[in-house]
């Protein structure tokens, strides 16, 4: 029989449930106790075992299948020659006398979470415990094997192979019992190393032994996991730990939900949570429905939020300083003020006092932020109320939102009251003041107070410097300035300000003289100090000079401000440098930088005007690509530009672009059109383009509408504009005495006498009287109505009596 056991070998899981039976058949022999246990010792090598698949525990089936094991055992092992064996250890067994049909019909044991397994590779991230080391601490349990003995072993066990390794083989060992101690080494061992998974089976496992102090040991592995942010593992233990009787506190709960916010992890494991304290049958507090509410505004779910806090009540809690700071903070993020004030206002109305400093000094700066003033000093007073110190962003937030009310002398008082408390005043706090003090034209004030409080800061006296060059008073600034650089309170955009200001006012060479200064001062200029330059000779009309600056900071990878690029382009183009213009737009385009709308204008005018229309044409993408906004009117000078070149039928193009880039037509765009299509000889859409016009509102300039209501004449075709002839003397101005006879002369011609008439009383009403064509043709027209049918129509008579009157006035006043 042992030459028998020495050779079985498992191949297959299928044949677990044989092995299973053919131990039960031996063991019930006299004799093979023994047998077995020698079996089990010889397979179990621990020198040998590379890898193993452990399933542990028995779910309810597994329970019936076998009977009543107290201990089942089932493992794989591979050894160095690729061999497949199985052991299993069994104490204290009683079998059903009759097996069912069914037992091998599962290919594997499971555990309580079913057919649960552990996957045992090297840790990469931890020292391997050599063979050597395992066997002496093998040999140490063997003498003295014992579950707090084993618990010191494994907690002073670097790997985690060798620990599971060590606590398979005290599993093994005759009336071993593993205790609560040895499961938490071996749980710990295994979350820390983010075996998520495989703990939840050991937690079972120990929870259904009923290890003493279990509970204990749970909820200590809870918080250890939480502690190291390990909240994966945080979570199976806590699925583990509703399954046995005991009812932790809130507190237990709070602390994961805690750190589950803060980590931002998803919403489903913050609500498996909740769901957990729910089944426990325990009731939360106001902590947990906070962090719930913030979990709930995390995963974007304000209307959820607001919901929960309208049923605290509900729940039997009362909303704290913390519910409205989240809410409060959350709405006013998501732009949803109103409601957030409706909050903040149920908080005053139950007189909720936040006790913790926390909450204004989040609250506070939002509000400060959308400058309401009232609510803004209702909080501040409602923190010093509560002996709460106001650190400097809040005392920062509550000056800045006096002083935007230009409440600048109650702004001062806190400054000083930050000084008294030892609290630092940051540089926002000046410059906030001193914005105020400038706003309300307090320039000699604001100075005074910089002197006071012995600001160090350059940037308070560069915001003084030029409020006080805005005003015009450049005596008072060249004052400061100089006390500034004796003082040597002063950076290269003070400066920058004073050569910038003596620039913009043409007084270039008082600017010069700071640049010398400036120079022996070994500060070097910048491309501010370029850009101011080239503003002061664009605006004395030496754009030779101000192109020499530009090209002379090219190399320096510096880049001139958008203003004095806008000036630089005009004043090319006002010098007739347009090629100059081109390429200067082209240099700064490449570099991201968009022209001003007018400025572009003028470049695409110059080019087209002199004859690079072509040109202008391609700068167009160019400019879309770095931000520069096409206008109408350029686009209107690249049309004209095509016209006056006898390329016409090139318009469309161009016009679709100018579609494309969402530029509005206006009244010299219609214009453009109409003369273009006039010269190609389309009559309907010049009629069409006459008409989109007018119905925009716009009307055709005087050369433009009488260039073409003289083509239609010529060409008998005055009835494509009939719809449009009604505006066009109703609505505009714009129709003369010359373009009623054309109009007069055009429908007679065609047969429209009615309406010709029509024309010819609003033309008489205005003091016009016909030209000697229009009154033959009226003429020739009277005599054909008076021999035309017998039964003339009504509206003929009307047209025969007002031909005749006008007839009769015309020969008067011309007699």
């Amino acid at each position: 029989m042992a030459g028998i056991l020495e050779n079985l070998k498992l191949r297959d899981h299928y044949h677990m449930c044989g092995w299973c039976f053919l131990f039960w058949a031996i063991a019930s022999l006299p004799g093979y106790s023994l047998l077995i246990k020698e079996f089990a010792r010889r397979l179990i090598n621990p020198s040998s075992v590379s890898h193993f698949t452990w399933n542990y525990g028995r779910s309810e089936t597994n329970d019936y299948i076998l009977g009543n094991f107290d201990t089942v055992f089932i493992e794989e092992v591979t050894t160095g020659e690729g061999a497949t064996s199985m052991v299993i250890k069994l104490s204290t067994l009683k079998l059903p006398k009759k097996i069912p049909k069914w037992v091998c019909s599962k290919p594997s044991f499971s555990s309580l979470s079913g057919a649960y397994r552990i996957q045992i590779t090297p840790e990469t991230n931890q020292p391997s415990t050599s063979s050597s080391d395992f066997e002496t601490e093998i040999q140490f349990l063997k003498n003295k094997l014992h579950p707090e003995t084993l618990a010191g072993v494994l907690d002073s066990t670097a790997d985690l192979d060798s620990s599971l390794k060590l606590f398979k083989w005290a599993s093994l060992q005759k009336r071993f019992h593993h205790s609560a101690d040895t499961y938490f080494q071996i749980i710990l061992k295994l979350g820390m190393a983010g075996k998520v998974y495989e703990i939840e089976g050991f937690c079972n496992e120990m929870i259904k032994e009923k290890c003493p102090n279990y509970e204990h040991v749970l909820l200590a592995l809870l918080d250890i996991f939480v502690r190291n942010s390990r909240l994966s593992e945080a979570l199976r233990v806590l699925s583990c730990i509703n399954l046995c009787s005991s009812k932790p506190s809130i507190s237990v709960f709070n602390q994961l939900l805690d750190a589950l916010v803060k980590e931002k992890k998803e919403f489903q494991d913050v609500l498996f949570v909740y769901k957990e304290i729910v089944k426990a049958g325990i009731g939360p507090n106001i902590d947990t429905l906070n962090y719930l509410i913030e979990a709930l505004f995390a995963a974007d779910r304000a209307d959820a939020a607001l919901d929960q806090y309208q049923r605290l009540d509900k729940k039997g809690c009362s909303p704290n300083g913390r519910t409205f700071q989240i809410i409060i903070g959350e709405l006013v993020e998501r732009g949803r003020v109103d409601e957030a004030l409706v909050i903040l206002d149920d908080m005053f109305r139950i007189q909720c006092e936040p006790d913790y400093s926390s909450f204004y000094t989040h609250i506070i700066p939002l509000f400060s932020d959308m400058n309401k003033l009232d609510i803004v000093r209702r909080l501040f007073i409602m923190m010093r109320a509560s002996k709460f110190l106001p650190d400097s962003p809040t005392y920062g937030a509550m000056i800045k939102c006096l002083c935007e009310n230009l409440l600048v002398d109650d702004a001062v008082k806190l400054v000083d009251e930050m000084v008294y408390s030892d609290v630092r005043p940051d540089d926002d706090v000046f410059m906030n003041i001193l914005d105020g003090l400038c706003e309300l034209n307090m320039l000699s004030e604001a100075k005074e107070f910089l002197n006071d409080k012995e600001v160090a800061n350059v940037l308070p006296y560069n915001a003084l410097l030029e409020a006080i060059l805005n005003d015009g008073n450049f005596n008072m600034a060249r004052d400061l300035f100089d006390e500034m650089f004796e003082r040597n309170v002063i950076d290269h955009r003070s400066w920058n300000i004073m050569i910038r200001y003596l620039c913009d006012n043409k007084r270039l060479k008082d600017a010069l003289k700071y640049l010398a200064r400036m120079t022996v001062s070994s500060v070097s200029p910048d491309s501010s100090t370029y850009s101011a330059l080239i503003i002061g000779n664009c605006r004395l009309g030496e754009c030779e000079d101000a192109l020499a600056l530009f090209q002379q900071l090219r190399p320096t990878s510096g880049l001139i401000d958008l203003v004095s690029y806008a000036q630089l382009i005009e004043c090319l183009c006002q010098k007739q440098k347009i090629q100059e213009a081109a390429k200067v737009f082209c240099f700064m385009s490449t570099k991201g930088c968009a022209l001003q709308s007018t400025s572009f204008e003028k470049l695409m005018e110059g080019l087209c005007a002199s004859g690079y229309t072509v040109r202008a044409i391609k700068l167009l993408p160019i400019a879309y690509y770095c931000g520069t906004l096409s206008s109408a009117a350029a686009y209107n000078s690249i049309m004209q530009g095509l016209f006056s070149l006898g390329r016409a039928s090139d318009l469309f193009i161009v016009l679709s672009r100018m579609v494309v880039d969402g530029c509005t037509l206006d009244e010299e765009t219609y214009c453009i059109l109409i003369r273009s299509m006039i010269s190609l000889g389309h009559i309907e859409k010049s009629a069409l383009f006459l008409d989109l016009m007018l119905s925009q509102g716009l009307s055709p300039n005087s050369e433009t509408l009488s260039k073409l209501l003289e083509y239609l004449v010529e060409n008998n075709q005055v009835d494509m504009i009939f719809s449009s002839i009604d505006k066009l003397v109703s609505e505009f101005e714009v129709v003369d005495s010359a373009m009623y006879n054309m109009l007069i002369n055009g429908l007679l011609k065609e047969g429209y006498k009615n309406k010709a008439s029509f024309l010819l009383d609003l033309m008489l009403e205005k003091g016009w009287v016909p030209d000697a064509s229009t009154h033959a043709l009226l003429v020739g027209s009277s005599v054909e109505d008076e021999t035309d049918t017998e039964k003339p129509s009504c509206d003929k008579f009307i047209t025969q009596d007002t031909v005749g009157n006008i007839l009769a006035e015309g020969l008067g006043k011309f007699e």
